[in-house]
């Protein structure tokens, strides 16, 4: 079904707005067609031509990130928690 465009320029997907007390049909989805099974291989493998894979570089440069990030909210989390401790001992070392 074929997106409609409205004056505001958002695009609606189906709906349809009725004066109070009216009801509006909206055009139910067509059924599926079933694709045979080689078909269905063969549109895989045109799927998996377009994956654009990254280079070896660009793979160490991401880790390389991700390990960066992970030791930064890890030293995050920690002090919060120790924070968080010594905030909670406090508040408990009052009572007594």
């Amino acid at each position: 079904m074929a997106k409609a465009k409205t004056p505001g320029g958002r695009r609606t997907m189906g709906t349809k707005v009725a004066p109070a007390g009216q009801t509006v049909a909206v055009d139910a989805p067509a059924p599926k067609k079933r694709v045979s099974i080689p078909q269905f291989f063969s549109q895989v493998r045109a799927e998996g031509r377009k994956i654009v894979w990254p280079s070896r570089k660009e793979t160490w440069i991401t880790s390389v990130m991700v390990f960066i990030m992970v030791v930064i909210a890890s030293i995050f989390f920690w002090v919060v928690d120790a924070g968080l401790t010594i905030a909670s001992q406090f508040i408990l070392a009052i009572g007594q």
